[in-house]
């Protein structure tokens, strides 16, 4: 007569080595895959600026916005959050808006020679001038009611800062512009705007070189 087999005999669980070894690959497999992808991940956080700015513009942590951005060996190269001082810095050249803030474009203190005049239009602006655009501007002393000399231009390669239209209170009719100017230029726009001189604004044409 066959021996029946003990009860502890019958419950016995056996595993099969391969599943073992499977369920062992399987865990190694993800563990090297989350390794990996947190290797890889060196994501840092850089300024980009909300608007565009000019050159001698001041910044503070109102005009810029902290993105986060792979940019591996480069990113030393562009402006983070901890080396923004409490005053801001001074745009030494046009950032454009949302563009990453190079270290190479801003500095503690206005090196860069230049100062902001408003100049105000005579007539309807270029449709194309913007925040950030190149004019030359030109100027033509009046001789008489009516009467001008011949044009010539007062200041070549102005930036443009702003641009502010018509309206409050007191309201001249007129756009007015705000220009990027080397400040050995001051004097004489200043001068030309007091003798209520003809001023006009036109487009420049010059390369990029940024």
């Amino acid at each position: 007569m066959a021996r029946r087999p003990a009860r502890s005999e019958r419950g016995a669980l056996r595993l099969d080595p391969r599943l073992v070894i499977g369920i062992v690959l399987v865990a190694a497999s993800t563990t090297g895959v989350w390794a990996l992808v947190n290797g890889l991940d060196d994501a840092i956080e850089v300024y980009s600026v909300r608007d565009t700015v000019t050159a001698g513009t001041r910044i503070d942590a109102d005009d810029l916005v902290v993105e986060s951005v792979r940019l591996g060996l480069t990113a030393e190269r562009y402006l983070a959050p901890e080396a923004l001082g409490d005053g801001g810095l001074v745009a030494t050249r046009t950032i454009e808006a949302g563009e990453l803030v190079p270290r190479s474009a801003v500095d503690d203190v206005d090196r860069t020679g230049l100062a902001t005049v408003v100049v105000p239009s005579r007539g309807t602006l270029p449709s194309e001038l913007r925040v950030g655009s190149t004019v030359d501007v030109w100027s033509a002393r009046e001789i008489e009611r009516g009467a001008y000399e011949p044009p010539a231009v007062l200041v070549a390669g102005a930036e443009v800062a702003g641009i502010r239209e018509a309206g409050g209170m007191v309201d001249s009719g007129a756009t007015s512009v705000e220009l990027v100017i080397p400040r050995d230029k001051v004097a004489a726009l200043l001068g030309s705007l007091a003798a209520e001189d003809a001023i006009d604004l036109v487009p420049a044409r010059v390369s990029d070189s940024r």
